[in-house]
């Protein structure tokens, strides 16, 4: 039998647990009460940045409050990672993280924050292929073509991406790799601005998602040979695959997904889930990102963080087997 001090005591117990439940439901319910701040690591103008103000309009409209996008670039996104790991776990901070959020943990041995520890997924928005292009001035046709002409010409040929790590940047090293070729690597700040200097003529190849080399394409500034995944994509269906191209097995693609800090409640959580899921899944907002090159796509907070996983395991595997050095 309980002593009624030990009986106080569970008691209290119930009533605080039940009033943290309450006062977490009581938030929720009136969740958000002013605006929610995103953060983009990457620049303006590429895919991450596209399908967050594309995403953040729509949240406004559905949520009732103002979703702003604020950019906060460098250190290949760390930076905006580190600000939204650092922010008050309340839901007005948000994180949109693009694919090289799952290759800094591979690549940099010294990070302040874990990922999967320090942030909460919400959900994928977005996934697609990049598309390796070439300057027009280039004498290719085909991949086979450029192969060719890299291989004659060693160290002649460069490739620009968004900075050692990103995910533009592993593919182009698995491209050197699977290939064997010595190409010279040239960083920029982001994937536009390497797409916009491939079309300058500052570098002959990159691997832009279609978001930032669509324009470029489009007015032959640049001229695109395959697509980066294993499969043909529905957004450019005429372009043929690496892997069909020459380099049997050769598979990457880009993404885009929300995430929070990790101590956001979970019913906050959800309603952000359900309120992405309800608005990257309307007919006008996927025909916005198609024609933006994106695929639309949206999963649960689980389901996110398993993807997450896997695509950190993946990097880990390229990184040893390319040989790039983590700091």
């Amino acid at each position: 039998m309980q002593k009624p001090a030990q009986s106080k005591f569970w008691l209290f117990a119930v009533i605080a647990i039940f009033v943290e439940l309450s006062v977490s439901q009581a938030a929720a319910q009136i969740y958000p009460d002013k605006p929610i701040r995103m953060l983009v690591g990457l620049s303006p103008g590429g895919s991450t940045d596209v399908s967050a103000r594309l995403v953040a309009q729509k949240l406004t409209e559905y949520l009732g409050q103002a979703v702003i996008v604020e950019n906060r670039t460098g250190a290949g996104g760390s930076i905006a990672i580190e600000r939204a790991v650092s922010s008050p776990p309340d839901g007005y901070t948000l994180l949109m993280a693009p694919a090289s959020t799952a290759i800094l943990p591979s690549l940099r041995s010294k990070l302040p924050y874990d990922i999967e520890r320090d942030l909460a997924p919400i959900s994928l928005v977005v996934t697609g292929p990049y598309v390796l292009v070439i300057h027009p001035s280039v004498p290719a046709r085909n991949i086979a073509e450029l192969i060719g002409l890299a291989r004659s010409q060693p160290g002649k040929l460069s490739y620009g991406s968004d900075g050692v790590g990103s995910a533009l940047y592993l593919a182009g090293e698995l491209f050197k790799l699977m290939a064997k070729l010595d190409i010279v690597h040239v960083p920029y700040k982001g994937g536009a601005e390497s797409a916009i200097a491939n079309a300058a003529g500052q570098v002959d190849i990159s691997f832009p998602s279609l978001t930032s080399s669509r324009p470029l394409i489009g007015t032959g500034k640049l001229k695109p040979l395959a697509v980066t995944t294993i499969k043909r994509t529905a957004l450019a269906p005429s372009l043929p695959t690496l892997d069909e191209s020459g380099l049997p097995g050769y598979n990457r693609s880009g993404w885009v997904g929300l995430l929070a800090p990790a101590a956001v409640p979970k019913n906050i959580i959800t309603r952000l889930n359900m309120a992405v899921v309800k608005v990257v899944n309307t007919p006008e907002m996927k025909e916005a990102l198609n024609k933006q090159g994106q695929d639309p796509q949206t999963n649960s907070p689980e389901q996110f963080a398993a993807f997450i996983r896997g695509e950190i395991e993946q990097n880990a595997n390229l990184i040893k087997l390319t040989g790039v050095k983590a700091d």
